[in-house]
């Protein structure tokens, strides 16, 4: 088995207020679940408005499918004209990890 997990690290476009960057964070958090059927969460950053941290995560048995997904992610992520992607953080575990 193995679990990757990516997690981001964004800078929000014109947003003023928590409920202006929940109008943006939200339907990418809800693009990820629905199109790479992962789990994602907005994980860190919640009490800044411009700010917003995205974490998310896929397992599978096969290594070259969660690299793939998870490439994916991040293109669909970057690609957010609302957002710039400030970095992108890749983490890859197996069974034999401890």
């Amino acid at each position: 088995m193995f679990v990757g997990t990516l997690t981001f690290d964004l800078l929000l476009g014109d947003v003023h207020s928590l409920k202006e960057k929940r109008s943006i964070v939200r339907p990418i958090v809800a693009e990820l679940q629905r199109k790479y059927s992962v789990c994602a969460a907005e994980t860190g950053d919640q009490d800044l408005h411009r700010r917003s941290e995205i974490g998310l995560a896929v397992v599978s048995g096969d290594v070259s499918y969660v690299n793939e997904v998870l490439d994916s992610c991040e293109r669909l992520v970057s690609g957010r004209p609302e957002v710039q992607l400030l970095s992108a953080r890749r983490r890859l575990r197996d069974d034999d990890d401890e």
